[in-house]
């Protein structure tokens, strides 16, 4: 299997749960600030990031974990579902992709964060907000990743879409 989390910007909600899901973080606890800051590639994802996905590791089964930040362009995941289909028919791929949304997890301080250090440079402002949205959220996190783990065992198809709405 291949997982692909998703979001507006691919640095914050996806990294955690990229995270999470290589055991690289705690669970059924928040995170320290150490924790949020040290998480692989939270906050250093830039504009010239969107689109690329972001390789973070294979789990204990041998699914490889991606991220990409898709900004609020919405035919980013269909053309992946697109892609994926036609490698799979016509070149033979057999891996399960599954692709989710982190996005239904982000609080509003991550938004706020995320605006003011990606988008305006200004990390001394944002970080805090940053860390403080990175904790609010990380429990819901932890849970979209273990129900995208799930789906992936549970759904027969070889591609599968997950929007994650019950997360807002």
């Amino acid at each position: 299997m291949i997982f692909i989390y998703n979001d507006y910007g691919g640095t914050h909600t996806t990294s955690l749960a990229a995270a999470y899901h290589l055991k690289k973080l705690p669970v059924n606890r928040k995170l320290t600030k150490d924790e949020v800051i040290n998480t692989d590639y939270f906050n250093k994802l830039t504009k010239q990031d969107f689109g690329k996905l972001i390789f973070h590791g294979v789990d204990q089964q041998g699914h490889s974990v991606y991220t990409i930040g898709r900004k609020n362009n919405k035919y980013v995941v269909p053309a992946l579902e697109q892609l994926v289909r036609l490698l799979q028919e016509q070149h033979g791929l057999q891996d399960k992709v599954i692709l989710s949304n982190t996005s239904p997890t982000v609080p509003l301080a991550l938004t706020i964060g995320g605006m003011l250090s990606r988008g305006l440079h200004l990390d001394f402002l944002g970080v805090p907000f940053l860390i403080m949205g990175a904790r609010q959220c990380c429990l819901q996190i932890q849970q979209l990743v273990k129900e995208t783990k799930e789906a992936g065992q549970r759904f027969p198809s070889k591609v599968i879409v997950l929007e994650n709405k019950s997360f807002q």
